[in-house]
């Protein structure tokens, strides 16, 4: 399947989407939408991907929405929810989705593109990275999925100061306030959020996919509710080849072999 915005690789297990309009700084447009909606559907059907790493090409991850763009759309009500819909489904695809998603933010990520970094599961950012929800600097409200990420990130005090007032932040203030997981140097970020997306392609990838799940639904649930949750997803696991080659592992003293069934 071929792409106009952004670049899709498989190695070792890895599905790397590059989103690629470096001259726009990977403003995501409508067609950006569309190829990462087409993206997650390729890559959540094919049982060789067992994880994903997103990144930006050239100096940004991405400047948020494509504001030329926006405005050469119909900017009524019923057009703008649907665009609004779209972006949803994006996120909703990257935190549903079983495999896990690793984001490499090589540089700014504003906006939407701020967004599209905090739905994935582990965030490694580069010094130079710079994080913003510049939303309502423009006057609009927050979408794809920008309030429900960020109160669940930072709390609801640090959301509303990020959120009302757009203000950027840098890669060292994102990691204390718990934004993202931590900062790598620039010139290290491609070489360890690949090698950590690897890791996980060859863990116990029904274990993984499962505590994701469990994990983002934790949240909402309370404590009886999440307790039984793991017990059924604990019992389901134990189930399967790689919990089998796991103990095997530790018993004979050796790193396990996983392969994700």
């Amino acid at each position: 399947m071929s792409y106009q915005t952004l670049k899709l690789e498989r190695k070792d297990g890895v599905a790397a989407i590059t989103l690629s309009r470096p001259e726009k700084l990977n403003a995501i447009s409508p067609a950006m939408i569309s190829d990462l909606l087409r993206a997650i559907d390729e890559i959540g059907r094919d049982d060789a991907v067992r994880a994903v790493l997103l990144t930006g090409e050239g100096k940004a991850f991405s400047a948020g929405g494509d504001l030329e763009s926006l405005l050469s759309q119909p900017s009524g009500p019923i057009e703008t929810l649907k665009m609004s819909h779209q972006g949803a489904d994006l996120i909703t695809g990257i935190r549903t989705m079983p495999k896990p998603w690793v984001a490499a933010v090589n540089g700014p990520a504003i906006g939407a593109g701020c967004n599209l970094a905090l739905a994935c599961d582990i965030i490694l950012a580069a010094e130079s990275a710079k994080f913003s929800l510049a939303f309502i600097s423009l006057g609009l409200h927050p979408d794809t999925g920008g309030v429900y990420l960020l109160s669940r990130l930072v709390g609801t005090a640090r959301a509303c100061e990020l959120i009302f007032t757009g203000k950027t932040i840098d890669a060292r203030e994102a990691e204390r306030i718990g934004l993202i997981n931590r900062v790598v140097p620039a010139s290290e970020l491609e070489k360890e959020a690949r090698g950590l997306a690897t890791a996980l392609a060859h863990g116990p990838s029904k274990a993984i996919g499962m505590a994701k799940r469990t994990i983002y639904e934790a949240v909402t649930m309370d404590m009886a509710t999440v307790l039984e949750a793991e017990a059924r997803a604990a019992a389901l696991t134990m189930s399967t080849e790689d919990a089998r080659e796991g103990i095997r592992a530790i018993l004979e003293r050796r790193k396990p072999v996983f392969k994700g069934k």
